[in-house]
């Protein structure tokens, strides 16, 4: 959503009629792109944690001196960028910009001030020229443990799920805030990881502070304030022409999910008319006495990404742009959490919104909507278990502190026109955490990793593949899990006549014992020589299952995403290896 030259494509057919001053706003754009890239590049090669070096779990920006975003890193999240766009804000009514002085870094991981829950630090930078603060960068990354229960659904209010961090300095004046750091090392279970990632947080707003700086030199640019409001004019009318060419109306949709113990359902109407698009999630279900509620940020952040997936996606995602997508929802409700909601696994629900948004614009543009998909990244926490004395000896087992929280995918739905994308994370963008990377930083073993044959949902277009992935240790010591698991009762459904995903599922294999099937959501033990089992769900279909192609159809079955039986139950189609066929031969 940051394409440049899309954006100003309209410049390439007046090139003899553009202003000195309109090639300049271009050029500036342009490298303001390029420095928020490298800004989350410094990030990914700096952090310790394993889910923002290897699966790209943070975001990265420059804001102009009123806390607007300007430009958004490609790498990142939707979640973490569009909360983290409307944060800056809340930074400078705590530390107005005349308090702010050079060497001062700002940061917070408060679930309303930042970017849902306590495991996201947000860092902000201001950047100094002549004495005066000219810009901010801010980034923000997922920290696997924070503190208390750690990172999962289990909590009852946000106190119990770790430290949560007032806006504070983080520096002042180039000074370590030494008292913060020495409170968040005494309380999480891997401080090293913690410092560390503070440190990239720091660095990398450096970096790009430190390009911006040599831009603004290469312009002979004393503020981006001028050129800053007209990015953001250009973006946030570039948009509502994007807006204008839908038909005006209220458009609704309803999707239920899993939740925690029960059910939650998520209604939501949006409005179209000429000043932009109105998101209301009126009607959804009230917030939980478990840790899925989600803070009014977040949600916002994931609602207008769904609008921007299909209405001006080629415009840059900014201040501008994010102005005419508004969305809100009740006080209280699941989606408007108020403190102290527990939120921890606030994208177990906030991640399903793109699902929901895009039923509604089904309506109105159903060539571009997808169907829907596994959309909850499922990204449990592993913990080191304790073990009851004499056990350890008993066993030969050393069963060494540890905690990482790897990331696996589903099945994304169906395109209008093309098969969905296997094991693939949509909306959060994340990548799948590698075998390689899980083995060398932990004691646990993936003995298979494969994808899950007849998971995606059929149609003349199915849906992509959910995985399955086998874990043990490494020593059959004991491990715990943290799910924030979802689409295991209500999987992904399809549009027009195309069929479900395969729901998820998770369960514990132990030799010739029954399977014993977890739930969802919730911590659970995996016994000493016990193996557990993930299969991530699968994405909906589009179009008529007897309306896909049957050499399609053939090249899921020889690529195992199909199996024979039901190509012919489902598709009605034989193919070469069907059991059928070779009895009869």
């Amino acid at each position: 959503m940051t394409a440049g030259g899309l954006f100003w494509s309209g410049w390439v057919h007046g090139m003899s009629n553009r202003t000195l001053t309109e090639l300049r706003t271009q050029l500036v754009w342009n490298r303001l792109l390029a420095l928020v890239e490298e800004q989350a590049q410094t990030l990914m090669r700096t952090a310790f944690s394993t889910v923002v070096r290897e699966a790209g779990d943070l975001s990265a920006g420059v804001f102009d001196s009123s806390g607007n975003m300007l430009a958004q890193a490609v790498t990142g999240t939707p979640g973490h960028v569009n909360a983290m766009a409307s944060s800056v804000g809340k930074f400078l009514i705590r530390y107005p910009l005349q308090t702010l002085q050079p060497g001062d870094v700002l940061l917070t991981n408060d679930p309303w001030d930042g970017t849902g829950h306590l495991n996201d630090f947000t860092v902000v930078t201001p950047v100094f020229r002549a004495g005066r603060c000219i810009a901010l960068f801010a980034s923000t990354c997922h920290i696997a443990d924070v503190g208390g229960r750690g990172f999962g659904p289990d909590a009852n209010q946000v106190f119990e799920e770790g430290l949560n961090i007032p806006i504070s300095y983080l520096f002042q004046g180039g000074v370590l805030n030494e008292t913060l750091m020495t409170i968040l090392a005494a309380n999480v279970r891997d401080p090293q990881v913690l410092e560390g990632d503070l440190y990239s947080l720091t660095a990398c707003n450096d970096t790009g502070a430190k390009q911006l700086l040599e831009m603004m030199d290469d312009f002979s640019l004393d503020s981006i304030d001028a050129i800053g409001a007209d990015i953001l004019s250009r973006s946030e009318a570039a948009m509502l022409r994007e807006v204008q060419t839908l038909p005006v109306g209220v458009y609704e949709n309803h999707m239920r999910v899993d939740g925690y113990d029960e059910p939650v359902d998520l209604y939501c109407k949006v409005s179209v008319d000429p000043t932009g698009i109105d998101i209301d999630f009126a009607g959804s279900s009230p917030a939980s006495q478990f840790g899925i509620n989600v803070p009014l940020p977040y949600t916002q952040a994931y609602a207008s990404f769904g609008v921007r997936c299909v209405v001006g996606n080629d415009i840059p995602n900014n201040a501008g742009s994010l102005r005419v997508v508004r969305v809100t929802a009740p006080d209280g409700c699941i989606l408007s959490a108020i403190p102290p909601s527990a939120v921890s696994a606030r994208h177990a629900i906030g991640q399903m919104l793109p699902d929901v948004i895009l039923g509604c614009l089904d309506e109105i543009v159903p060539e571009l909507v997808p169907a829907e998909g596994a959309s909850c990244i499922w990204n449990p926490v592993f913990l080191s278990a304790p073990m009851p004395t004499g056990d350890a000896g008993d066993n030969n087992l050393t069963n060494r502190d540890f905690v990482t929280n790897p990331i696996y995918n589903g099945g994304t739905g169906a395109r209008s026109h093309k098969d969905g994308l296997s094991t693939t994370a949509f909306p959060s963008g994340v990548r799948t955490t590698s075998t390689e990377v899980s083995e060398a930083t932990t004691p646990l073993l993936i003995w298979s990793k494969e994808y899950l044959t007849d998971s995606a949902g059929a149609g003349e277009f199915r849906g992509g593949c959910g995985q399955r992935i086998e874990i043990g240790h490494i020593e059959g010591a004991p491990f715990i899990i943290s799910k924030m698991f979802d689409r295991i009762q209500h999987p992904a459904r399809g549009r027009r006549g195309g069929g479900s995903g395969a729901p998820g599922k998770v369960f514990l294999k132990r030799g010739v014992e029954k399977d014993v099937v977890l739930k969802g959501k919730g911590r659970d033990i995996v016994p000493a020589d016990t193996i557990l089992v993930l299969e991530t769900p699968g994405g909906g279909g589009i179009g008529e299952v007897l309306s896909r192609d049957p050499d399609k159809v053939r090249e899921d079955v020889v690529a195992g995403l199909v199996s024979p039986s039901a190509a012919k139950d489902i598709y009605g189609q034989s193919s070469e290896g069907d059991p059928d066929q070779e009895s009869a031969r």
